[in-house]
């Protein structure tokens, strides 16, 4: 059964794909940068937290091959140099030497996306929300978070064919003898596909919240008796990713300035008879695991606030350093935007997600709860991101 599984799929695989993923055409690219290109990398954060997220992606890195390789636009990194860079990182930021002049003399600075020229590729953020729940369903709390089913099947390709599938994956169902897409957001919340598998963790109030859990990918479940469990994401479907506030701008009920987290919620509550049409538009689905950690992303390292960024592994290398400028809302105690003020920080790339995709294209992690929900829900603004990478021979 095994050996025919893993035939059927790498059939479907070299029927259906043809190279691995490439960046788009006009995409913008990964340039390097010469030393009089190089800006002041001002920080905006404490140091305490920078420490914390270079210290997770050293723990990432270290699980891992050294030999093991990392696009960064058109260059192959292995992760022994990406290790070394935050260690050489490491050393300047605990002398002092965060300068330009020594990090020009230390490494190579590469700017990812270069359409400079509409203000950047776009920063979003995202955030771990904090819900009431229950263990087992109630009236109230009837609408279920899903563990990983018994019947998901992912096969890794790049096992059959590294430089052709490189990071691909396939994802899907047994029936029979044949490999089936799993089922859809609405096969399994309209049609109730999973309903009697026995594999609910954890049952919320409002189907709206269990959707946005499945978009942020972690959340903290608040249980009657105050007590709180952490879950993170586990798999997916396999199914394409919609964003849901595009659905809603095809239809004309949100216009792109009114586009928020908060809006899309909103309209989402005060519509009820269209709820479920617009959420199943987005085929893609979560399953969850419980994690004792903080939020965990990709890496399967704990994400630090304002620190842990979510980028496309394809153009960019996973656990690496950079640094972040955009803006970020200015909110008053309401969660309204008074206005828009710098942020420029030093970040690590230790996530990913489905609608996180391009050169430079970069999601923020902003905490946890309803204030790291507002600035979150409200990031949503062109940027720029440096990446540094440790000059081979210098012993900085």
């Amino acid at each position: 059964m095994r050996g025919t599984l893993w035939g059927i799929c790498l059939l479907f695989l070299l029927s259906c794909s043809s190279q691995p993923p490439q960046e788009p055409a006009g995409a913008p690219a990964v340039r390097l940068l010469s030393p009089a290109e190089i800006p002041d990398f001002g920080d905006d954060l404490d140091t305490a937290s920078l420490k914390a997220a270079i210290a997770g992606s050293l723990t990432y890195l270290g699980r891992i091959p050294e030999g093991k390789m990392f696009p960064l636009g058109e260059r192959q990194i292995p992760a022994s140099l990406l290790k070394e860079s935050l260690l050489c990182f490491l050393r300047l930021l605990d002398g002092g030497h965060l300068d330009r002049t020594s990090i020009a003399r230390a490494f190579d600075v590469y700017r990812a996306g270069n359409d400079e020229n509409k203000g950047g590729p776009l920063v979003t953020g995202y955030y771990e929300p904090i819900l009431d729940g229950r263990l087992a369903p109630e009236e109230e709390f009837c609408y279920p978070l899903y563990g990983v089913p018994r019947d998901l099947v992912t096969v890794d390709l790049a096992s059959f064919d590294p430089d052709r599938f490189s990071g691909e994956r396939l994802t899907g169902r047994l029936s029979g003898n044949k490999v089936i897409p799993y089922y859809t957001r609405a096969e399994i919340d309209g049609q109730g596909k999973l309903k009697d598998s026995g594999y609910p963790m954890a049952w919320l109030r409002d189907p709206v919240d269990v959707f946005f859990l499945h978009v942020q990918g972690s959340g903290i479940v608040r249980l009657v008796d105050g007590k709180s469990l952490r879950v993170g994401y586990a798999a997916a479907n396999g199914r394409p990713y919609r964003s849901v506030g595009k659905v809603l701008l095809e239809k004309g009920v949100l216009s792109s300035e009114e586009m928020s987290l908060q809006s899309i919620r909103s309209w989402l509550r005060d519509h009820p008879e269209m709820r479920d049409e617009v959420l199943w538009r987005n085929e893609s689905y979560v399953f969850f695991r419980w994690n004792e950690e903080g939020p965990l992303g990709s890496l399967n390292v704990p994400l630090t606030s304002g620190r842990s960024v979510a980028m496309d592994a394809r153009f960019h290398p996973r656990g690496a350093l950079a640094f972040l400028e955009t803006k970020k809302p200015r909110l008053d105690l309401n969660g309204d935007v008074l206005g828009w003020e710098p942020l420029r920080r030093w970040v690590l790339n230790q996530d990913a997600g489905g609608a996180i995709k391009g050169v430079g294209r970069v999601d923020l992690f902003c905490g946890s709860g309803e204030s790291a929900e507002w600035t979150a829900g409200r990031l949503k603004h062109p940027g720029a991101i440096y990446f540094l990478v440790k000059r081979e021979g210098t012993g900085s």
